[in-house]
This record gives structure tokens, sequence and C-alpha cells, in this order.
């Protein structure tokens, strides 16, 4: 669905991509993950058509984005981190961008925004942030393609927000869509996402599906200091030490994906070992 070979990107002379590989399919919520100014964002715009790699080969349903041919664009969505919407009605703001969208659902709209406890009869302008970027989340949404790119999606989304974006975005998901969230919030995805891509120097550093991260890794407290010291990551906290450890015996356990990234960025050998 998305095939992303080898590509080359820099801003002026300062590179961000060199030889990125990667291949996104269908029936899946991706969380791409990186420090800031690795390129989460840039790779997006690549995806979606706004930049143009320089070197190497990017497909999105077989077309080339920076083409950006009607029939590319119809069935691809970016919900961008900064954004402007005018200061119109939220049904002229429909009624505005609706017909670029063939499977566009007037019913799926109103649901979502419903869901985000959003009043319909509010000006654009007359919104907060949060809101704001809740009413163009459920317009990507209703847009019913089968590529949709977040980029921080729930940067100015409060706690309530946030969980009201997880269970709308469980919803979404479909064998027929692609759904790539960019973001640094690793908590906001945490039981949404199935696979992990951490990209960092201008290549992929991580990628993971979460069943295989929790097949091969146990995230557990522990009181047990020469399994802490053993461990391939470890937090002290007054509850204990909160630590990775190889999962030699198969548990079953749950992820904490703030504690696998910070893993990844401290002690990159040792974790992507686990999984070779």
């Amino acid at each position: 669905m998305i095939s992303i070979q080898n590509i080359h990107f820099k801003y002026g002379g300062k590179p961000v991509f060199t030889g990125l590989t990667l291949d996104l399919q269908p029936g899946h919520i991706y969380g791409l993950l990186g420090k800031n100014g690795t390129g989460k964002s840039t790779l997006l715009r690549l995806i979606s058509g706004l930049l143009f790699p320089q070197q190497g080969k990017l497909t999105v349903l077989g077309f080339e984005p920076g083409k950006r041919v009607p029939s590319f664009l119809q069935q691809v969505f970016l919900v961008p981190e900064e954004f402007y919407l005018p200061n119109i009605s939220i049904d002229k703001f429909m009624q505005a961008n609706e017909g670029f969208y063939p499977n566009f659902s007037e019913t799926d709209f109103r649901n979502y925004l419903k869901e985000f406890s959003i009043p319909e009869g509010q000006h654009l302008q007359e919104m907060s942030y949060g809101q704001k970027k809740k009413v163009l989340i459920s317009f990507g949404l209703a847009c019913n393609t089968p590529i949709l790119l977040m980029d921080e999606p729930t940067n100015g989304l409060d706690i309530v927000s946030k969980s009201q974006f997880r269970r709308v975005m469980a919803g979404a998901v479909s064998e027929e869509k692609c759904i790539l969230i960019s973001t640094h919030q690793v908590k906001d995805l945490e039981n949404l996402i199935d696979r992990i891509t951490i990209i960092d120097e201008g290549g992929i550093l991580f990628d993971q599906t979460i069943g295989k991260i929790t097949n091969r890794l146990h995230f557990k407290i522990s009181f047990d200091s020469e399994e802490v010291r053993t461990a391939l990551y470890k937090e002290t906290s007054l509850k204990g030490s909160a630590i990775i450890l190889l999962n030699e015996a198969g548990e079953e356990g749950r992820l904490d994906l703030e504690m696998l990234y910070k893993a990844i960025i401290t002690n990159k050998e040792a974790v992507q070992k686990a999984f070779h």
C-alpha cells in the first residue's frame, strides 16, 4: 500500500533521510515515533505528496505522490499538526470540502463530532484549538480514505479528549485502511497501535509489531536486585524498579510503550538484539 525504498531527503544542506526504507500495509494503525527533528512530519508530507524525495522510490496505492494526480489525492487525508480553519460553520466547512473525497460520509462525520462532544452549530473560529483539531480529525475519518496520516493528533487535547480519540480511532480501523500516526506522546497511543516504527539519524531505528515486542520482551515492576541489574532497561520508583527483561519464559504481559521508547533510545543495541 505504501512502499518507501531507499529515499533521501534534505532541507538545504541538512539531511533528513539517507536511505529510508519502509513498507506499510492496510489493516493496521502504525505508530511513527522519534525525537523532535528526526523527520516524522517530513515523512508524512512525503507520503501525501506535499514534499518530494530527492532520491529513491516512493509509491502510495501505486501512485507517485509528488505527481499529485486527483485520483491519488482523493484517497489520502493528512491531519497536520499545524493547521488553519476558516471562520465558517462546521456545516459550511463540510460542504466546501466533502466533494474532494468520493467516499465521504456525512453520517460518519456527525457521529464522530458527537463522539468528541462537539456542538455542530458553532463557527470554527469560536472554538478552542483542541475543538478545531477534533473537527479536523472527525472530517478526516469521515472521508474514509484508504490512507489516513495524522501528525501529533493528541497535541492540544485534554485527558478526556485523548480518551475519546483512542475510542474513535479503535473503531475506525478496517482491513482496507492504513493509518499512520506520528507522535512523541507515546502514552496516548499505547493501546491503539499494532506496529511501532522509530526513526532516527536518517533511517529506521526500530520497526516491530506489538505482538512481537510483547513476545520478546517482558515489562514488570521488580524488587529483585539481580533481576534489576541484568535488565535491558530500568527506572527506579517508590514502588520498586520498572524494568524490561528478555521474555525467556514466554510470559504474557502489558506493553509499556514509553519505557520501550526510552530503552531503544538509550540502549538500542541490547533491545534490537532481542529481535534477531
